[in-house]
C-alpha cells in the first residue's frame, strides 16, 4: 500500500479561504489512480481524491455524478466541471498535472473558479 494513501489532505482554496476537502486521499500509484473511485456509491461531503500524476480523468463506470477540477503543476485551477455524470472525459490538456474529484455540488459550495490556487496539506 502507497504510504501517501493511507494519508489524508486538506484542500484549502488559497484565493478564498474556503475548505475545500478535509478528508481526501490520493492516488498516486498506477494501480490507485486507474480504480479511482470505481466501485464507490458515493462521497462524503468533505471527502475528495487527488489524482496525480494525472493530464485528465474519466467517469467510465462511475455510479455517481461528481465534481472534477484539473490542476496545473502549482495547484492553479486549470478547468472546473461540475456534477459531471457517468461516461465523461474531463480536464485532458497538456498543461493539467493531477486532477481533484469531489462531491457533485463542491465546486459551487466552495466558490471554485478558473484560476483560483489551492492549498494541498498532506496529512501524516
Amino acid at each position: 500500500m502507497d504510504t501517501l494513501q493511507r494519508n489524508g489532505i486538506l484542500v484549502i482554496n488559497a484565493t478564498n479561504g474556503a475548505i475545500v476537502c478535509s478528508s481526501g486521499h490520493i492516488a498516486n500509484t498506477f494501480v490507485l489512480r486507474l480504480k479511482g473511485l470505481l466501485g464507490k456509491r458515493g462521497m462524503q461531503d468533505d471527502a475528495g481524491l487527488l489524482i496525480t500524476p494525472s493530464s485528465g480523468v474519466h467517469t467510465f463506470g462511475m455510479l455517481f455524478p461528481i465534481d472534477i477540477i484539473s490542476l496545473d503543476k502549482n495547484n492553479r485551477v486549470l478547468g472546473a466541471w461540475e456534477r459531471t455524470g457517468p461516461w465523461k472525459m474531463r480536464g485532458l490538456t497538456l498543461r493539467t498535472r493531477s486532477v481533484l474529484e469531489l462531491p457533485a455540488g463542491k465546486i459551487r459550495r466552495s466558490g471554485i473558479i478558473v484560476g483560483d490556487r489551492l492549498i494541498i496539506e498532506v496529512r501524516r
